[in-house]
């Protein structure tokens, strides 16, 4: 475009020179042509000096007023900055585009494709599994890891919690089924180890004895200790069963309301907080986390990759069909991006005059005449072509009037 704008210049000049040549002995037409060419000269030469005068000293020459955009490179920067900050990141900027942008139904429609979901599924398994090698072997992190299943769980009053558990499980009646299970787990011990007990029997019965008696009374024994645990277990309000519910009911009040059974269980605690194992297993917790999830991850067929991705399509799916789920995810994702724009607006005109600040003033110069510089070869081609119309019509005019 410098070449077309120059070329015009030129070509005007030589058309002026012409006519200047021809317009004294010529027709009276020659004086038209030669005014409009010097007209058509004039003004492309003064729309180059004005183009050029914005990126640099025209002819080199350190005319005030010109190289603009070197010397006023920071100027520019803040300025842009600014007109940044206040048309793009303001809330009202904000929220009006987003609220005709329908974000969560488009990315809906976009998850709920498998493949897509899957591809998604892909990216976060290798940002996991890089982020585990990095903390893979940091030991910061298992002592981080550590500390904070101690602080918490040192924070968790343990006798009050077994007192509640202990409600839970006879307010829903699950202590009959651990009863019931004991006792025919008794049952069935005592009974596979009939034999056992009949020769312990005999061997701590008296020499003198006959074995016939110990057999009897073995066998008495024995049925007597079984019809118990079958009447027992067979009867839901046996008198055993009841005494055995009043007895937790009991501790598990003392439990929750005891300072001396609270410190006791506290002690407890703190002693396995303390136990070299206990210690081992928290620090070593991290790694076997991180290896079973990373391997889980990078399995591209892993039950856990799957899971995640069905679980991506399902909320497409609402995402897509569920308005009242589209309002509040996009209110949601309006108030973060209206926020960030606000919070990070100083930020990002500040990086914008900073950057512009630190690039060289003639490389600033160049980088913005290479963005804009066709219209401006345009204004110089409009100038000879509107200088030389000028040109024109003033001669026309002086021609008639004098």
């Amino acid at each position: 475009m410098k070449t077309v704008a120059t070329a015009m210049l030129i070509i005007a000049a030589i058309i002026f020179l012409i006519a200047r040549g021809f317009e004294e002995d010529g027709a009276t037409w020659i004086g038209f042509v030669r005014a409009t060419a010097e007209a058509a000269m004039v003004g492309a030469l003064a729309d180059w000096f004005a183009v050029t005068a914005l990126f640099k000293h025209p002819l080199g020459l350190p005319i005030p007023h010109t190289a603009i955009v070197p010397k006023r490179k920071n100027e520019i920067g803040e300025g842009l900055g600014e007109f940044v900050q206040s048309n793009f990141l303001t809330a009202e900027v904000v929220a009006e585009k987003l609220e005709d942008v329908e974000l969560s139904r488009g990315v809906g429609k976009w998850l709920r494709e498998p493949e897509n979901a899957r591809s998604m599924v892909g990216e976060v398994a290798v940002v996991v599994s890089a982020v585990s090698e990095v903390l893979s072997d940091d030991e910061d992190v298992r002592l981080m890891v550590d500390s904070l299943v101690r602080d918490r769980l040192s924070k968790i009053p343990v006798a009050p919690i077994v007192g509640r558990v202990i409600d839970a499980g006879m307010d829903g009646d699950h202590h009959h089924e651990m009863y019931n299970a004991v006792l025919s787990g008794a049952a069935n011990f005592l009974d596979e180890n009939r034999e056992t007990f009949r020769r312990r029997l005999v061997n701590e019965s008296p020499w003198w004895v006959p074995e016939p008696v110990d057999d009897r009374v073995f066998e008495k024994i024995y049925g007597a200790v079984m019809t118990f645990l079958r009447e027992v277990d067979s009867n839901p309000e046996h008198h055993v069963k009841r005494d055995i519910d009043e007895r937790s009911r009991e501790l598990a009040d003392r439990l929750r309301t005891d300072e001396r059974m609270i410190e006791q269980g506290e002690k407890l605690k703190q002693e396995l907080l303390d136990h070299p194992e206990f210690q081992a297993w928290t620090k070593d917790l991290w790694s076997s986390l991180q290896r079973g999830f990373g391997d889980a991850t990078r399995e591209a067929d892993s039950d856990v990759r799957r899971r995640i991705e069905e679980a991506i399509v399902a909320l497409a799916h609402r995402l897509v069909d569920d308005e009242d789920l589209q309002g509040k995810v996009d209110a949601w994702i309006q108030s973060i991006i209206v926020y960030l724009a606000e919070a990070g607006g100083n930020e990002i005109g500040g990086l914008i005059a900073n950057t512009v600040e630190g690039w060289d003033p003639q490389d600033t110069a160049d980088r913005i005449e290479l963005q804009v510089g066709r219209d401006l070869q345009f204004i110089r081609i409009n100038g000879t072509l509107v200088g030389g119309l000028a040109g024109f019509l003033i001669h026309t005019a002086s021609h008639f009037i004098f």
